[in-house]
């Protein structure tokens, strides 16, 4: 695959920003347990166990705003958008687990606070009970979003084909599925 970061980085959006530190994930409790041993060095189940921990923050990011928007949203768009915000964040509720669950495969502990979601996430949050954006904003930042967890994804889906780690390639492939159809058919409001 060609590996040209600087051209996936995508334009840049107002929802997006840059996570502030690259966290090392932990091994796991117990590291005086058994060795995981995988066929994937230690180097890069923790690189690829680091790159999953950024998706997993932009997916409950992108989850969390969704849900806030799914309460929030008004407008004569109500029922569609609110009906299509619940469904998205049903499906990205699930997904959280699969993201989670292959960073513990690998041996490394996966961030769970919203302190750790915050500082690796490259999605702004959104205030929901101060203020809601009008539902247009609302569908754009969400077109944004799911571009963010597609720019991610594609970091990941590099990052284990360089380790030949095929259950992740699949995980990231799967995500890019899914959020490229979101973000296509929240733009398609705005069209």
């Amino acid at each position: 695959m060609a590996k040209s970061k600087a051209s996936k980085a995508g334009k840049a959006a107002k929802t997006t920003r840059k996570p502030s530190k690259v966290v090392k994930p932990a091994a796991s409790p117990g590291a005086s347990g058994p060795v995981v041993d995988i066929g994937i060095g230690q180097k890069d189940r923790q690189k690829i166990s680091r790159e999953l921990s950024r998706l997993l923050a932009d997916s409950f990011s992108l989850y969390l705003k969704t849900h806030n928007f799914h309460w929030n949203v008004t407008g004569p768009m109500f029922n569609s958008l609110h009906a299509m915000f619940e469904e998205q964040y049903t499906e990205q509720w699930q997904a959280l687990d699969e993201i989670a669950e292959r960073i513990r495969a690998l041996g490394f502990n996966a961030p769970g606070s919203y302190a750790e979601y915050t500082r690796l996430s490259t999605i702004a949050e959104e205030p929901g009970a101060t203020e809601a954006p009008a539902w247009q904003e609302m569908v754009e930042q969400l077109v944004d979003g799911n571009e963010a967890v597609c720019r991610t994804a594609r970091e990941v889906l590099d990052c284990a084909d360089d380790a030949d780690d095929a259950p992740t390639e699949d995980l990231a492939t799967q995500r890019l599925q899914t959020h490229e159809k979101y973000a296509w058919m929240l733009r398609s409001l705005l069209q």
